[in-house]
């Protein structure tokens, strides 16, 4: 069995002070450290994840460049390539990092599984060739790219484990509606 640990969008405008800030983002970020240093050697593969929408366009309509954003399909400017919000965050060491996912390129994009690596590798393939059958998904936000990672994870086919310690959410109800929805999918929450 191999398992790999999913580190989903631990950036800069995703923890405190960001453009879609959560609370306990930087915990989540500096928890994640602490796991990488204490037990990288459970995870035969680590891949961090991360948004790096385009600077010049809505995005595929994932921006609201006109008119105020709904917080649900239109979002405020976030993680543009190569800015200090599409950065990981500082206290995020990436030192253990394998394998870097980049989505939402130019389109609308929640889950891990819709990215791929910058050479254009999906994750699906990634985690394939390394034969990977077990999942560990951390990260931000639990209510949005976290529970859509963890639901393609489970739907690839592998094992799925969502670390209930390590992921951070927008609200506290959308953040249980999503951990009831992505354990009766089939994901292990610990």
């Amino acid at each position: 069995m191999a398992m790999a640990l999913l580190i989903v969008d631990v950036q800069n405008d995703f923890a405190e002070g960001g453009a879609l800030g959560v609370s306990g983002g930087t915990a989540v970020a500096r928890g994640v450290t602490d796991l990488l240093r204490t037990h990288r050697d459970d995870y035969a593969l680590v891949v961090a994840s991360r948004d790096w929408h385009d600077a010049d366009s809505d995005n595929g309509g994932h921006f609201a460049l006109t008119g105020e954003p709904d917080f649900t399909t239109t979002w405020p400017v976030h993680c543009v390539a190569e800015t200090h919000g599409a950065a990981y965050h500082p206290d995020f060491d990436t030192a253990a990092v394998d394998v870097e996912i980049y989505k939402g390129r130019g389109e609308p994009a929640y889950s891990a599984f819709e990215g791929a690596t910058a050479d254009g590798v999906p994750l699906a393939d990634v985690l394939r060739d390394n034969a990977i059958d077990t999942v560990e998904v951390v990260g931000l936000a639990t209510d949005y790219c976290v529970r859509a990672s963890a639901l393609d994870a489970v739907g690839s086919g592998v094992t799925v484990r969502v670390r209930r310690d390590l992921v951070a959410g927008v609200a506290e109800e959308t953040s249980a509606a999503a951990m009831r929805e992505m354990a009766t999918a089939g994901a292990d929450i610990v």
